[in-house]
């Protein structure tokens, strides 16, 4: 990205005297086709990041697990409060820096510098499971084209053994398809991880292949696709909420997500949740949001773009809970004691008709008694006849624990395939919808790998040369480790990512981000800087939010993350038990809580290990005999730009600046480094300020007590810069250089 840095310092020089230059930063790598789109497909493109996997798959269960209307009050709360200020100051800074993620954190404060690597380790982890999303829709796909639907009845009736039989009546057809069908889950997360589901495995290969595909032959989003990809499963998704609306019981389970019971606000855990998911659904932290707005035209109205891409996540969540809300008190109404009922009239009609013999008649008072008396009978009845029973009885759920049919992240996959068999023409819908969530997480993936890929193409040359090897190495390494999530165990493998270690570390990097931004570098600084550049005024309140609220909602979210991780009980994840067909909570293992601890500082190393390269290569302590010699045209790193047009710059001391600042002109080479001015004495190294970092950096603070003992460190920068920058200066300042050396 060097050369973007100089084609903008030179535009910059050669119309300081004009007031509104519009720097257009003209990238070194070869730009994907959706990069340079319009900003109407930039907005579309914001908003199907928004409106992904995040609102239709992750936001239902979240919400039904912690009671519904209660977390989307919180989760309303949240993004007013974190997600519209944060997004909108990565669409700003990306803009007015007009340098992809990994090069914003280097020019605002070089110590924190590797908050962009951090971002993109982040990105790769969520790029992981959530291809293994895309393959469990794949794999809904490829089953939508069998009539009737595979997970319209149990699959177990269709062998004669009476053991895969029972546990049909204790759930329901699409959550027995889910567990046992297309999973084949382990009762355990430790058990069965070297096992892989091989259907699984080979629709997530077929991810990955069509992921490598696109990003190699860098294939054109239109607006056709961007429209397709982010409204045709909301679309969708409204008509399965109206025909839900008819569902026997389903408009008193609707109230769960309106009515909101105070006690439960009080849950720090609940609070946890809401903020972690804002900045997972809008893509904060990841890194994906600054890398594409840096590269899009100038578009001053962040805060109306922030606010759409917030209201399309919040209504596309809404709108695909409310669906499963209604499938569930579906659910509810017609289990239990109500499906005892129905199956005993469906047996009674059969007995009449002659279709069943008397032995199958059911007792009289069983109906009134618990639905485990039902089961009980079908166990007693001999074996000819407890086939035939089963088989015709309904498909509804005998036992229900506390009316909750699900808690684990499959519930919108199981809620999903049940609201489509209540549709007339179930396989075309089926068709239909689950191809609209391939082509919605192909997109959403493609962006997000994109965004790993592109910072590391701009700065590392290898990868300048051959465009292709990134893109086919980072799809090679993301299928080798998604494969776990294709193990029998492998949803309770994602649920760990998506629950505890993902939350975590976008809590740290995004405040890391905020503390950057608005605490070091400043935001009122920020805020003048960009009003000068891009003519753009930021909103005030956002503004002090920056300031003063989102950095401590985000230690508070990292600190809730982290006491229930380690300080609090043990953390229990959702299992299926098979035997009974019911979902149990299991404590996770302490050994798969040092696997998120590793990933988590793994990941947050370069955040660590940044700063101590960036104080390494920027002082070097010298012997004082070297001090002592004059200084024999060792040139120093600065840059000299109008402060409105460069947040990177370099002043300065005073006396260098009165009375020739009109008289020395600097011509700008490729390195942007020029030597120091005449008037500088030739006994005394004066310390170079660096407004990249802020009046709390260690080289600031390391300037300051140089000075004050009149002795200065030559940099390791300057030393090694020496012969990269020319400096012409006319003949009245040349007179200037023959005076003697002597100290200030």
């Amino acid at each position: 990205m060097a050369s973007l840095e100089f084609s903008e310092v030179a535009e910059e020089e050669s119309s300081r005297t004009s007031r509104d230059i519009n720097i257009q930063a003209t990238p070194v790598t070869k730009l994907p086709n959706y990069f340079r789109a319009k900003k109407t497909q930039n907005i579309l493109i914001l908003g199907s990041l928004s409106a992904g996997l995040g609102s239709t798959w992750r936001f239902p269960y979240l919400c039904h697990q912690n009671g519904g209307g209660s977390f989307l009050l919180l989760y309303v709360i949240m993004l007013l409060l974190l997600g519209i200020p944060l997004l909108h100051m990565q669409l700003a800074i990306g803009q007015w820096l007009r340098v992809e993620n990994l090069q914003v954190w280097k020019k605002l404060v070089p110590f924190l510098g590797g908050v962009g690597y951090a971002s993109i380790l982040a990105s790769f982890l969520v790029s992981l499971y959530n291809s293994a999303l895309i393959s469990w829709n794949l794999f809904y796909l490829g089953c939508s084209f069998s009539h009737p639907l595979p997970w319209s009845h149990c699959p177990g009736l269709e062998d004669n053994h009476t053991a895969s039989g029972l546990p049909c009546l204790r759930t329901v057809p699409p959550q027995y398809f889910w567990y046992h069908t297309m999973l084949g889950i382990s009762t355990r997360m430790e058990e069965g991880v070297e096992v892989l589901v091989l259907k699984l495995s080979l629709c997530l290969l077929v991810t990955w292949t069509l992921l490598c595909f696109a990003m190699v032959a860098r294939i054109k989003f239109s607006i056709l696709m961007l429209i397709s990809s982010m409204f045709l499963s909301t679309i969708f998704l409204l008509c399965f909420f109206i025909r839900g609306l008819f569902l026997e019981g389903a408009v008193a389970s609707l109230r769960r997500l309106v009515i909101t019971e105070l006690s439960t606000l009080a849950s720090l855990d609940m609070w946890c949740q809401a903020g972690s998911h804002v900045l997972y659904s809008l893509g904060l932290g990841l890194g994906t949001i600054i890398t594409f707005s840096s590269y899009q035209a100038k578009d001053d109205n962040y805060f109306t773009v922030a606010s759409f891409v917030a209201l399309l996540n919040l209504v596309t969540s809404i709108l695909a809970t409310s669906t499963i809300f209604l499938v569930l008190g579906y659910w509810a109404t017609t289990s239990g004691r109500p499906c005892v009922q129905k199956s005993v009239s469906s047996l009674m009609m059969l007995i009449s008709r002659g279709l069943l013999p008397q032995e199958a008649k059911p007792p009289k008072k069983i109906v009134f008694g618990p639905p485990q008396f039902y089961l009980d009978w079908i166990s007693n009845l001999p074996l000819y006849l407890q086939d035939t029973v089963i088989r015709l009885s309904p498909p509804c759920n005998i036992l229900v624990q506390e009316g909750k049919f699900m808690e684990s992240p499959g519930l919108a996959y199981v809620a999903y395939s049940q609201a489509i068999l209540l549709l007339p023409g179930s396989s075309f819908w089926a068709i239909i919808f689950f191809m609209a969530l391939v082509i919605m997480g192909l997109s959403t993936m493609m962006i997000l790998l994109e965004g790993i890929v592109l910072p590391l193409q701009t700065s590392i040359t290898s990868f300048k040369k051959y465009p292709s090897m990134l893109p086919v190495i980072t799809c090679l390494v993301g299928f080798m480790g998604s494969l776990i999530f294709t193990s029998s165990s492998g949803s309770y493998v994602l649920f760990l990512f998506d629950d505890r270690l993902v939350p975590m570390i976008l809590s740290i990097i995004v405040a890391f981000q905020n503390l950057a931004l608005a605490w070091i570098y400043g935001a009122r600084r920020v805020r003048e800087e960009i009003f000068n550049q891009l003519d753009c005024r930021l909103w005030t309140p956002l503004v002090f939010l920056w300031s003063y609220l989102t950095l401590p909602i985000l230690l508070f979210l990292l600190s809730v993350c982290l006491m229930y991780l380690y300080v609090e009980a043990v953390p229990y994840y959702t299992s299926w038990n098979s035997t009974v067909s019911q979902e149990v909570k299991q404590p996770y293992l302490k050994t798969m809580l040092g696997w998120v601890t590793f990933l988590s500082i793994l990941t947050l190393l370069p955040v660590l290990i940044y700063p101590l390269q960036h104080w390494w290569y920027s002082e070097d302590p010298v012997s004082p005999d070297i001090l002592n010699k004059p200084l024999v045209s060792r040139k120093t790193p600065m840059r000299f730009s109008n402060w409105s047009m460069n947040p990177l710059k370099r002043h300065t001391n005073k006396s260098q600046t009165e009375g020739s600042s009109s008289e020395v002109s600097l011509t700008l080479i490729k390195s942007s480094r020029v030597a120091p001015t005449a008037l500088e004495p030739a006994n005394i190294r004066l310390p170079v300020r660096d407004e990249r970092s802020s009046f709390f950096s260690l080289t600031h603070l390391a300037s300051l007590l140089t000075m004050s003992n009149s002795s200065f460190r030559p940099s390791r920068q300057a030393n090694e810069s020496s012969t990269e920058a020319k400096v012409i200066k006319p003949e009245g300042a040349q007179k200037e250089n023959t005076r003697p050396n002597s100290a200030q």
